[in-house]
């Protein structure tokens, strides 16, 4: 294999497991990646992947993960911004990123977060990897806005879910992107609270950026991944086991088709 691969993982939340499957997948092959691009929940398995964890550490840290591990309720919701603080998440992502600095991984990596104040896409290649990848995966008022210097950063798939281009422009001659929230707007009885409602409406935007991402960038990109998830929220963490095998399958399934790409 002469051709360097670049991997461009999708943002999906609880979703995202299917990530970590994936590179099980191409791992027991012999194939790893030369370039990896992460945006929200594809930033986390990426760049801790990047970093040097390895799959089976990744695994064994998200099927074993609780509510209590990441939940952090913040005292002041309405002038912070969020009902959650983010401490346990960035400590959680300090903890498990094997280098600090993202310009120092083993694997060269970015990743995205959208910036609120100028509207415009921050993307992260050097600096500490934990605020990079938290300021990523901050889900607008859950989690507390990432503040970094004159920028106000949130969840990149606000304006990039998949980054493909990015990962095209870091040297890839063979792009794959893994988009995990396929069916994620499929229909629904009722929508039954205003909870539900602002969920539902992200699931639409999602599926609806997804199509216009494909349109978009498609002729850059080589393979474009989606497992079958169909029924599963991205936003409940109790079928990450899931999550995980159907990002496994899809791999197994695509493994050959990498291996010639990358001929």
């Amino acid at each position: 294999m002469s051709k360097k691969l670049g991997l461009a993982l999708g943002s999906g939340g609880a979703r995202g497991v299917a990530h970590v499957g994936f590179l099980q997948a191409l791992e027991e092959e012999g194939i790893k990646p030369d370039f990896i691009a992460g945006c929200s929940m594809g930033a986390v398995v990426g760049g801790c992947y990047a970093s040097g964890m390895t799959v089976k550490e990744m695994r064994d840290i998200v099927l074993t993960i609780k509510k209590r591990h990441i939940i952090d309720v913040s005292p002041q919701p309405i002038s912070k911004m969020a009902i959650l603080r983010s401490k346990k998440v960035r400590e959680l992502l300090s903890q498990n990123c094997k280098v600090k600095n993202i310009e120092d991984f083993p694997v060269p990596f970015k990743c995205v977060a959208a910036d609120l104040l100028s509207g415009k896409l921050h993307v992260f290649e050097s600096g500490e990897a934990a605020l990079a990848i938290q300021a990523s995966s901050t889900i607008p008022s859950v989690f507390r806005p990432v503040k970094l210097e004159n920028e106000l950063l949130v969840d990149g798939g606000i304006l990039c879910r998949v980054p493909i281009k990015i990962t095209k422009e870091m040297g890839a001659d063979v792009v794959v992107a893994v988009d995990v929230l396929k069916n994620c707007s499929e229909p629904v009885s009722e929508v039954g609270n205003i909870l539900q409602l602002m969920l539902r409406v992200v699931d639409v935007m999602d599926a609806h950026a997804s199509s216009l991402i494909k349109e978009r960038d498609g002729d850059l990109c080589d393979l474009y991944l989606e497992p079958e998830m169909k029924g599963m929220s991205q936003y409940l963490i109790k079928d990450l086991d899931r999550a995980y095998e159907e990002g496994y399958v899809m791999g197994k399934k695509n493994t050959d088709k990498i291996k010639e790409l990358l001929k």
